[in-house]
């Protein structure tokens, strides 16, 4: 049997983010990749009651966004129980209300951040227990590096967020990071895809768990700043996240389809 011959890298496949023909196709993408992170999140815990909500830019009127509607299970969204949002926090697609601390919340996220596509927010259960102390992330293992100098804490609570000056305080407190932890609240991340946000909070809750864990058993390790701030330049970038999100959307989409219907 001959010696086997290495394939071409260029013929290997490797998938990237899609690119759009038109912004009827690229909204299409966005939804259903918005219906797919909301099943996700379902999946693996993330709703509690009727609080949690993740955001989608509309490609074309970019003061509006694609969210889920108030009091709907994340676990029995499909594509078409999304509404589209205003900057006033009117329905202007749609047949369901509106999360008023999702409008408020994220209207003045989007409206900050035009390099924002995409904000999830959920009180997950170690999300939740780190912002009950009120500290930061530490840098304690290979995956948090990628919140390194790159996430805030809102360190105020005053009750359930409606209030549109909290909501901007929130939106200055985040800045140019990509996650905030609200204290006594829980987690909040953004990014340049929905893909993008989704795997940043689903990390992120995961490094808060592994923090409450470490500080249990002892007293960590702490990476270097250089060290550190080299891994978050290797994995903190919003196409990473993406690269790293798409195993779990293919689970979600192949054994839920229905959300697409």
């Amino acid at each position: 049997m001959p010696e086997p011959t290495p394939i071409p890298t260029e013929q290997l496949q490797f998938a990237m983010p899609p690119t759009h023909e038109s912004v009827e196709e690229e909204r299409r993408h966005r939804k259903e990749r918005l219906v797919a992170a909301l099943r996700l999140f379902g999946r693996l815990g993330f709703e509690e009651g009727v609080t949690g909500h993740i955001t989608a830019r509309d490609p074309e009127f970019t003061d509006c966004f694609w969210v889920n509607p108030f009091g709907m299970s994340f676990s029995l969204l499909t594509l078409s129980d999304l509404i589209l949002v205003n900057s006033e926090g009117q329905v202007v697609e749609g047949r369901h209300h509106v999360n008023q601390a999702a409008f408020a919340i994220h209207a003045q996220i989007h409206r900050a951040r035009p390099d924002v596509v995409a904000a999830a927010h959920s009180h997950s259960t170690y999300g939740r227990a780190l912002a009950a102390l009120g500290e930061p992330l530490d840098p304690i293992s290979q995956d948090v590096c990628a919140f390194y100098e790159s996430h805030a804490l809102y360190d105020a609570y005053s009750g359930v967020v409606v209030d549109e000056e909290e909501s901007r305080r929130i939106a200055a407190a985040l800045g140019p990071h990509k996650a905030v932890i609200l204290r006594n609240h829980g987690l909040l991340t953004v990014g340049d895809s929905v893909d993008a946000a989704a795997w940043w909070f689903l990390t992120m809750e995961r490094c808060c768990q592994v923090q409450l864990t470490a500080k249990a058993a002892g007293k960590p390790v702490l990476i270097s700043h250089h060290d550190a701030v080299r891994t978050r330049e290797q994995l903190g970038g919003d196409l990473v996240a993406w690269i790293n999100y798409q195993p779990l959307y293919q689970q979600i989409a192949r054994s839920e389809p229905d959300m697409f219907g």
